[in-house]
């Protein structure tokens, strides 16, 4: 077993790739109202028990009618939306219809309302029509018992509608993960206690626990351990047995009072990487006890909400059955020059807008002020280093 200051960087895509091909996917199964299922996974597929729409449909407002060989028509009625009732039109006759209505059996065509004079209950077609405008077919979105939305889909808040609009109450889906957030150091002092010299506020708990809820993740508990190597060494196993997933803030250094690195590999942790050649966020542990990730990511602030957002966030989604989520990546101008320092693959905390990206000044990895006004990522790899105004940039959208 590798000492961590033995062990040697590897790239950003290497780990990326270690990140996928060691996360298993939950096939913990649970039923859920629909209502509730933002942001779960189906973990089946979900057939629709109706046409829809269940009937014929009118596409707009205006008349339904039963076509004739005259520009005149008759009308005899009206049909809304939620009418039970079906009008019986002989050739040569309408009835007054609303989007969404029900369109009488006997009718055939509806035209819009703006293309037709009436007067009193006679009605004038002032252009040529055939059969079957502007009606949606009997099952036109989907039809009984065809597959409405496959096993792996990701519920979001149109798919939340369009199973409601079936008539669908409640589905199967992936089980959301338990995440468990450790935070380490002496030095931390929760906000609103006295700051005393040599301490500073802890936040990394606050941050990645509210990023956790923006992605739709809120089984979350957070720790604080000492920096004592016991108690790290008991805790953590302790910690990792109550969750799916643990993710810990700090003391993964080679400092003399950084424990974690060492605890979690006298507990059984496979460590599968230490260090990845990027900055912010080099030295980023990922490793797994009895099947369940652990990453301990670096205690500065912006470091660790990098390495969230890069590698942990596409993680979760692998867990929670969403095998097919990628990073939103993109491209975009970069709108001044710029010189990458060293030889590591930066993330650099950017504002993208209208195709244009500018780096924002502050790109220290315990600077989060620049992080709070970023919306995306620049990624310049390890082998660029000069950039200058107009040249494309890779870029990674943060979440909002």
């Amino acid at each position: 077993m590798q000492e961590h200051n033995d062990v040697p960087m590897i790239s950003v895509e290497e780990a990326f790739k270690l990140v996928k091909d060691n996360i298993t996917p939950n096939e913990k199964k649970t039923l859920i109202e629909v209502h509730n299922s933002l942001g779960y996974v189906l973990s089946l597929d979900v057939f629709s028990p109706i046409n829809m729409p269940p009937f014929r449909q009118s596409a707009m407002d205006g008349y339904a009618l039963n076509l004739h060989n005259k520009s005149n028509y008759k009308i005899i009625g009206e049909v809304k939306a939620g009418d039970e009732h079906q009008p019986i039109l002989n050739k040569g006759e309408a009835v007054r219809i609303f989007t969404g209505s029900a369109v009488p059996k006997t009718a055939n065509t509806v035209v819009m309302q703006e293309k037709v004079t009436v007067k009193g209950i006679h009605l004038s077609i002032n252009n040529t029509i055939s059969k079957n405008k502007n009606i949606r077919p009997l099952g036109e979105q989907v039809k009984e018992g065809a597959l409405a939305l496959k096993k792996g889909t990701k519920l979001t808040s149109a798919a939340i509608g369009f199973l409601l609009a079936l008539g669908i109450y409640e589905v199967s889906v992936y089980d959301k993960p338990k995440i468990g957030i450790v935070t380490t150091g002496n030095e931390l002092v929760e906000a609103g206690q006295k700051l005393t010299y040599g301490k500073i506020y802890e936040s990394n708990s606050g941050m990645l626990q509210s990023g956790l809820k923006a992605l739709g993740f809120s089984k979350v508990t957070v720790s604080k351990i000492r920096d004592d190597y016991q108690t790290t060494l008991k805790s953590l196993e302790k910690i990792i047995s109550k969750n799916d997933m643990v993710l810990i803030s700090g003391g993964i250094s080679v400092g003399d009072y950084d424990f974690v690195g060492k605890a979690l590999l006298e507990i059984g942790t496979q460590q599968i990487f230490y260090k990845v050649k990027q900055k912010p966020g080099k030295p980023l542990f990922f490793g797994k006890l009895n099947s369940k990730p652990v990453f301990a990511l670096p205690g500065n602030p912006a470091s660790a909400l990098s390495n969230f957002y890069i590698y942990v966030h596409p993680a979760l989604e692998r867990l929670s059955g969403n095998i097919n989520f990628s990073i939103n990546k993109g491209i975009a101008i970069l709108d001044s020059d710029f010189i990458k320092k060293g030889d590591r693959a930066q993330f650099l905390k950017a504002h993208h807008e209208n195709g244009k990206v500018t780096i924002l000044e502050g790109q220290s990895s315990a600077m989060l002020h620049t992080f709070a006004t970023a919306n995306v990522l620049v990624y310049t790899p390890c082998n660029i280093n000069d950039y200058v105004k107009g040249d494309t940039v890779q870029i990674i959208h943060l979440p909002a």
